[in-house]
């Protein structure tokens, strides 16, 4: 009977799901962090400090998005998601922002190499697992395509 107990999973209840965008090896108990996970209580330095241990592998000031889970009992886990992927398209441009008439108005190109090595950092997600490369590459040029770049086969 005591093995049997062993496999039971305990369900916490959630006290609330956080979305936020943090800067990589930058997490401070200042707002906007501060400001969103005070209210529920949580250890703010301990988040803080797990989430730059586990971010400095990126360059400081990237912008990773992360999904914070807190407890009733102010015990909370997160995920970090890799930066957006129209973050990574601007930074291989080198552009600040988009067309504003995508379609009509082209403001710069990334080859399809560039798609790949981003298709290969989102595959690391966990939204992204499933997919194949192939498919990501797509919704990459798709969200190209929108931002105003074109893809080309070699710069």
């Amino acid at each position: 009977m005591a093995s049997v107990l062993k496999d039971v999973i305990v369900c916490r209840p959630v006290a609330a799901k956080i979305r936020l965008t943090v800067p990589a090896g930058n997490a401070r108990p200042a707002p906007p962090i501060g400001t969103a996970l005070g209210f529920y209580r949580v250890n703010l330095m301990a988040f803080c400090k797990d989430f730059n241990a586990r971010t400095q592998k990126y360059k400081p000031d990237t912008p990773m998005s992360v999904n914070v889970t807190i407890y009733h009992d102010k015990s909370f886990e997160f995920i970090i998601k890799s930066p957006s992927v129209s973050w990574f398209l601007k930074k291989a441009a080198g552009i600040e922002s988009g067309s504003g008439e995508p379609g009509h108005v082209s403001v710069s190109t990334i080859s399809l190499r560039h798609v790949y090595e981003i298709a290969k950092i989102k595959q690391g997600d966990l939204t992204c697992k499933h997919l194949s490369i192939e498919a990501i590459c797509k919704s990459i040029i798709g969200t190209a395509n929108s931002m105003g770049l074109e893809v080309v086969k070699d710069l």
